[in-house]
């Protein structure tokens, strides 16, 4: 039997859904005004992102446009309290959770826990949101890791059975929309199995080297592209044109059978 990678020589990372891999997904993060937000939606792109940290320029306090049922809406959250998470789920019906920040496994499965658990129907208004939120879906987690040169890949292990997704962005000064990448080849040495987005500094110029990237081992269990500043006229107004430039070139989707 061929000998799974693995790290310290123990098989820390289980196995993800095969189904998972099926095409290249785009995420527009960073998302502000609702025209723009409208204008981007109409290019179908698989997520939209919405960030929910005060320091942020592109932090968000408006209300998201109803939007078509294949886009998931994306909660970006930096250090949060699992209590301010949960008003964000329910007031804008978010179906993906994104952890930008020092978030512990702990955080992350206290997180998942809540949201997989029923509503109680019963709930007073002032302990409403300590009960757990409802949605048809269940609600998945993203966390996030930033990384430069190199990357201890070990860290991750004990997020495997938190989180749904892993997310690689560049370490710089700001928790993202830093408009530069990371050196892709260090996911070479990616030990798991789980789907991960790529993110950091991505926009028109790095196409040559997505594609280059699609084709090299790191990129084998890359799920979906996240862009974010590149394609901006100002911190979260993006610019249409380019975005659909992008998708078109890059972004492959699997055929839907429903």
């Amino acid at each position: 039997m061929k000998k799974e990678k693995n790290i310290n020589e123990k098989n820390l990372f289980p196995r993800e859904n095969a189904d998972k891999q099926k095409g290249l997904r785009l995420k527009v993060c960073g998302m502000k005004y609702q025209d723009n937000i409208e204008a981007v939606a109409n290019l179908q792109p698989d997520y939209l992102g919405f960030i929910f940290h005060e320091e942020s320029p592109r932090n968000f306090d408006g209300l998201i446009p109803e939007l078509s049922s294949q886009i998931q809406k994306v909660g970006v959250f930096v250090d949060e309290k699992v209590e301010f998470i949960a008003q964000q789920i329910e007031k804008h019906k978010l179906s993906v959770i994104q952890l930008h920040g020092h978030e512990s496994p702990e955080m992350c499965n206290e997180l998942k826990q809540f949201c997989h658990s029923a509503l109680d129907a019963e709930s007073t208004k002032e302990n409403k949101i300590l009960n757990p939120v409802q949605h048809d879906n269940k609600i998945e987690i993203i966390k996030v890791f930033s990384i430069k040169d190199a990357f201890d890949f070990s860290v991750l292990a004990p997020y495997e059975d938190v989180c749904d997704y892993f997310l690689f962005d560049t370490k710089g000064k700001l928790p993202g929309g830093n408009g530069y990448s990371f050196n892709w080849n260090v996911l070479s040495e990616y030990p798991s199995t789980k789907p991960f987005f790529l993110s950091g500094g991505i926009g028109l110029g790095q196409i040559k080297d997505l594609k280059r990237f699609q084709q090299s081992e790191a990129s084998k269990y890359c799920y979906a592209i996240d862009v974010n500043s590149k394609f901006e006229i100002e911190a979260g107004l993006k610019n249409i044109e380019e975005l659909k430039e992008f998708k078109h070139t890059v972004i492959t989707r699997r055929e839907t059978t429903k």
